[in-house]
């Protein structure tokens, strides 16, 4: 049986780095992350989706697809509800 690398799995099943399957997915991934971050700050801070949501300015439906990675979001919302919740959002861009 051949053993493979995580790198050779990765580029076996989500496609190699640079092709568009790869970036669509790692792309998804870190939408993901954002709304686990949201959940769990959101939860530490005991508010709920519809507090969270007063608190922003949008609808308690808008947190809640921010959080299970469901919707469209703007980052003009992303920075609002990090702003809401106190929490600090340092961004990286690669060019």
């Amino acid at each position: 049986m051949k053993s493979y690398t995580l790198n050779e799995t990765e580029n076996i099943l989500i496609g190699k780095k640079g092709t568009k399957e790869r970036d669509e997915y790692e792309f998804e991934l870190k939408i993901e992350i954002i709304g686990d971050m949201i959940r769990t700050a959101r939860k530490k801070r005991k508010l709920t989706q519809e507090q969270l949501g007063d608190l922003v300015g949008v609808k308690k439906s808008q947190i809640s697809r921010l959080e299970n990675s469901t919707g469209n979001v703007t980052f003009e919302t992303v920075m609002k509800i990090f702003n809401a919740l106190g929490a600090k959002l340092n961004l990286t861009l690669y060019i």
